[in-house]
């Protein structure tokens, strides 16, 4: 259903309880016959990511590339579906954990989280689709008792 890769090169020790903690969201969203991909990067390698494909010359935490956007609309209707990439700055996530006060593990799920509604066709585009994606983002985080 995903993988996790790890293109940072050091050791992430949130990488276990993130695997169960995506496995209950695949059960609980009844995620079926899809896959996507969470790579850990490190800032240079989001930065030059957000730079190439957003034109926006700055780091950034995480990045969604959602293969059923848009004018992919068959991909969508493949009976296997591919999601798409999450990236996830690994040292944004732990200095954004240390800013908002709660814990690495919290921020890394909520990044993941966040990341997987967008490839699933959650935006924050206009107030009422942010409300949405927002609601749904602690939802999922607070039925894992990820709390901040």
């Amino acid at each position: 259903m995903f993988e996790i890769i790890n293109e940072y090169n050091k050791e992430i020790e949130e990488i276990p309880f993130l695997k169960d903690y995506l496995n209950f969201i695949i059960k609980k969203e009844k995620l079926q016959n899809a896959n996507f991909n969470i790579i850990f990067v490190t800032n240079d390698k989001i930065h030059e990511i957000n730079k190439q494909y957003r034109h926006v010359d700055r780091i950034t935490d995480v990045i969604s590339f959602a293969l059923e956007d848009g004018d992919n609309s068959d991909i969508a209707n493949l009976e296997f579906r591919i999601l798409g990439d999450i990236y996830i700055a690994i040292d944004v996530a732990y200095e954004q954990a240390q800013e908002y006060g709660h814990s690495r593990q919290r921020e890394v799920c909520f990044l993941a989280t966040h990341g997987l509604l967008h490839l699933l066709g959650y935006d924050h585009m206009t107030a009422k689709d942010e409300k949405i994606m927002f609601a749904k983002q602690e939802e999922l985080l607070n039925a894992y008792e990820i709390k901040r």
